[in-house]
């Protein structure tokens, strides 16, 4: 593994570098960053949690002069959260330079972001329809720009901004520099770096080196109506430091947060229906540990960087095997261990088969949690409670009203007796649930998604809306904020209680 310091690095980058923490590259920074320094074309296939954003970061840096009256270097990202995550990351590694970085996406007042281009960033992160609003208004002047970076590409793709990016390298100079990174390589796609990019350098982050190594995969087999007291009782059974759990539609996120909250857990929703002051809000109060729940679709946690994410729950399985990977590598980051769950209803047996040969890591079955565990599980916390209250000490004040408590009753009594006041049992508060159709498998035969038989409260067949919101020609907002807020799915309610 090279470090930074073997890479050639500016020594302004360099010390950006040194003061973020980060010393060794990691194998797409060490393959991309001597490419992309020579001038070349880059193709960079890699999941999320790779260092993408650093890998092309360095050669974006070092390309730009600083103080330049026009951008020099443009990023195109699917969501407003990943336009905001890797623009900070950027001015991070391009303070100590003096470069700085703006982000532009839609959600924000336009005119907010045409004061912040008044400032003369020299990078531009945006999302592609507010980038194309831009450039109409003429507020983005595109052929100064000498490097391009699509990050995410795939996912911009299926969210259909594809007709955009190719409007927008269009307006910028031929003899630029174009960097595309992208977990997956659609034939689409394809035919995109044939019309812009010249003698492609590929760099290819095997499915093994992406660091689902440090992340123990489990699944549960429940029925639908029993996913959200399963959640419950493995919070209760095993505390997260930090948890998001995945929802496949907005509707979804909304029901499992506000439940979540009822029954006493610090959780929040995030979709793309959410205007961005909330989003943000959200995400500030999980980042500090204000809430230690997160509950959100694929599209809305894209670009969302935090480290101590312990746990993972697919409340509901993505569509496709690089969703899944893309979900679990929120957790198991910067060296730590993580722990994804998965809830999978029996007829998603052979759909969880196929994310089995994505990962090369066969997940371990666990039973359903059960109402005795979840109490358990909370008994075992008020005993490290005890145990770090006596290591702490600080009590002299309170020996006495214990001696005389021991005057009365024997030892084992008492402790017994204090552990059960220390100890709240799990909420068994009724919550209102709308079943969601089962994912079918893409290698499957067996006709539209959801299918056709009754499971978890469905009456006929569906068809399943995610958060990306499908988009037809040319869109005008950012990924993240289409949709309708749910699945098209007819369903009835579901409203569940735990059973002891």
């Amino acid at each position: 593994m090279a470090r930074f310091k073997d890479l050639n690095i500016e020594e302004t980058i360099l010390k950006s570098i040194e003061k973020m923490g980060f010393t060794d590259a990691t194998p797409i920074q060490e393959k991309v960053i001597p490419a992309a320094k020579d001038g070349r074309d880059v193709i960079g296939q890699a999941q999320t949690g790779t260092g993408k954003t650093v890998a092309f970061g360095i050669p974006l840096l070092e390309s730009v002069i600083p103080q330049q009256r026009h951008p020099q270097g443009l990023v195109l990202a699917p969501t407003r959260e990943l336009a905001i995550q890797v623009s900070e990351e950027l001015n991070k590694l391009g303070r100590e330079k003096g470069v700085s970085s703006l982000a532009i996406y839609g959600g924000q007042e336009i005119s907010k972001q045409i004061r912040g281009l008044k400032k003369r960033p020299e990078i531009i992160v945006g999302t592609p329809g507010r980038f194309m609003d831009h450039m109409r208004r003429k507020t983005i002047r595109p052929e100064y720009i000498n490097t391009v970076v699509l990050d995410e590409a795939d996912e911009m793709l299926s969210m259909g901004f594809i007709e955009d990016i190719e409007t927008i390298l269009k307006e910028v100079p031929e003899d630029r520099r174009t960097m595309l990174f992208s977990a997956t390589m659609p034939a689409r796609l394809k035919n995109v770096i044939a019309s812009f990019m010249t003698d492609p350098v590929n760099v290819t982050v095997k499915s093994k080196e992406v660091t689902v190594e440090n992340i123990e995969q489990r699944y549960v087999v429940v029925n639908e109506k029993q996913k959200f007291d399963a959640l419950c009782h493995l919070l209760d059974i095993d505390p997260p430091e930090l948890a998001i759990v995945f929802g496949r539609t907005k509707r979804r996120v909304d029901e499992v947060a506000e439940s979540l909250g009822i029954r006493g857990f610090a959780a929040e929703g995030l979709h793309g229906d959410m205007k961005q002051e909330r989003r943000d809000a959200v995400i500030r109060k999980f980042k500090r540990g204000a809430i230690e729940i997160l509950v959100a679709t694929d599209v809305a946690a894209r670009g969302l960087d935090v480290n101590n994410v312990s746990h993972v729950f697919n409340f509901d399985l993505p569509q496709d095997s690089e969703s899944y990977v893309h979900r679990i590598g929120r957790t198991g980051r910067a060296g730590k261990s993580g722990i994804a769950f998965s809830f999978v209803t029996p007829k998603e047996r052979d759909h969880l088969k196929v994310i089995e040969k994505t990962t090369k890591k066969p997940m371990k079955q666990q039973g359903v949690p059960t109402y005795e565990e979840a109490l358990a599980g909370r008994q075992d916390r008020s005993v490290n409670h005890l145990q770090n209250s006596l290591r702490k000490g600080d009590f002299e004040h309170l020996l006495g009203a214990a001696k005389s408590l021991l005057a009365e009753h024997d030892p084992e009594t008492l402790v017994a007796a204090a552990l059960k006041t220390m100890t709240k049992e799990p909420d068994q508060t009724p919550v209102h649930i709308t079943g969601e159709a089962p994912v079918r498998s893409k290698r499957r035969n067996s006709g539209p998604q959801g299918g056709n038989k009754s499971q978890g409260g469905y009456r006929g067949g569906s068809r399943q809306r995610n958060d990306r919101g499908r988009r037809g020609g040319k869109g005008r907002g950012t990924g993240g904020s289409g949709g309708s807020g749910g699945s098209d799915a007819k369903v009835k309610s579901l409203s569940f209680k735990k059973k002891k």
